[in-house]
């Protein structure tokens, strides 16, 4: 009952004219953004790269069951740090391909697959430097290329004393804690994109007044609803059970597909929250917040419930529904925040960077 009174909130209300956020309260939204989520999420990925680089050296030095566990660990720590901030599509993370380089996906072809595993076959000594992996593929040096360095075939050697395997992986594992550090630091001051995103004004090259500015932070919520369905979700989960295809999953070896997806969701649910886009809604307008909140508990109890191997879930009826509802809950949350919030705070309604607006 209360689902379908979300629903037709969402669906049957008018828009106020009035509601339009003032100035005061754009930068503040902005400015939560940036200290309250994007510094944090950013700090958080450094942390849990700097982790994984050490604990997949530590196995290199002393090959153990135990040694590998942790290093897998520390890949499932790192992964799900990457899946929380990687909703925030824009500045320094898109330089030098760092995007790609971080997550090559997806990879439908399995190009970057075959790749890894040239490397692995031939033992390419180039792969384990770190300054001659940079220079390779995007698709061999980031997240993508450590999984299945640790949870593909092959991979119970590391345990034992695969020395050229366990190197490459040491070597990615130190290139993404490079990118990552290089990430934060420049977030970390405000003379950077911290600045340019807080200050707007005619002299900014990136943003000319407040509704630029927070038409980017918005954008971060619309375009990772449809990242989350298009790409993630809809990469693997077809519209009937016989059209689904679970190896296309992002980091099914790894067991991270669920996980990652839930990640994606906290990300974007803690963005909404801790930026404070519902404290500055006009009072007509709060029912706006309402329902994305509702909205974001709905998808959170279905992924909560699901096994966490996308092949387990998929080959389950029930559960495999819990992931389809959650496929009609993003939907429903893009018109929230792409039609509804953003008309609220004044900002063109439906603007999405997936399709390059």
């Amino acid at each position: 009952m209360m689902r379908l009174l979300a629903l037709a909130l969402c669906l049957g209300l008018s828009l106020p004219a009035s509601g339009h956020a003032e100035p005061a309260p754009a930068a503040a939204i902005t400015r939560a953004a940036i200290d309250a989520v994007i510094r944090p999420g950013y700090a958080r990925f450094r942390a849990a790269a700097e982790t994984l680089e050490k604990d997949v050296r530590a196995l290199c030095e002393a090959p153990g069951p135990a040694q590998l566990e942790t290093a897998r660990a520390a890949f499932r720590d790192t992964a799900l740090a990457w899946a929380s901030i990687e909703i925030v599509g824009f500045g320094p993370v898109r330089a030098q391909n760092r995007l790609e380089r971080i997550l090559f996906w997806p990879d439908r072809r399995g190009i970057g697959l075959k790749q890894v595993q040239a490397i692995l076959a031939t033992e390419d000594d180039t792969a384990t430097d770190t300054a001659t992996l940079a220079q390779k593929s995007v698709a061999v040096q980031g997240l993508g290329a450590l999984e299945y360095v640790l949870f593909g075939t092959g991979a119970a050697t590391l345990a034992e004393a695969d020395a050229f395997r366990c190197r490459y992986g040491a070597a990615i594992g130190t290139n993404l804690a490079k990118i990552a550090a290089r990430i934060a630091a420049a977030w970390a001051g405000d003379d950077g994109i911290a600045g340019q995103l807080a200050r707007p004004g005619p002299d900014n090259a990136l943003f000319r007044d407040q509704d630029e500015a927070l038409g980017e932070v918005t954008d971060i919520l619309i375009h990772g609803l449809e990242q989350l369905r298009a790409v993630r979700l809809n990469g693997f989960l077809g519209e009937t059970p016989d059209k689904d295809r679970p190896k296309r999953a992002l980091l099914w070896r790894a067991g991270l597909t669920v996980a990652t997806i839930k990640a994606n969701l906290d990300g974007l649910r803690d963005l909404f929250d801790k930026a404070g886009f519902a404290d500055h809604l006009a009072e007509e307008d709060r029912w706006i917040a309402a329902s994305i909140r509702f909205e974001f508990a709905q998808a959170d109890d279905a992924l909560s419930a699901l096994p966490p191997r996308i092949a387990d879930t998929l080959a389950d009826p029930q559960a495999r529904e819990k992931l389809a509802f959650v496929r009609v809950v993003s939907s429903s949350l893009s018109q929230l925040v792409g039609e509804h919030l953003a008309a609220a705070y004044g900002l063109t309604a439906g603007f999405s960077s997936l399709d390059g607006d």
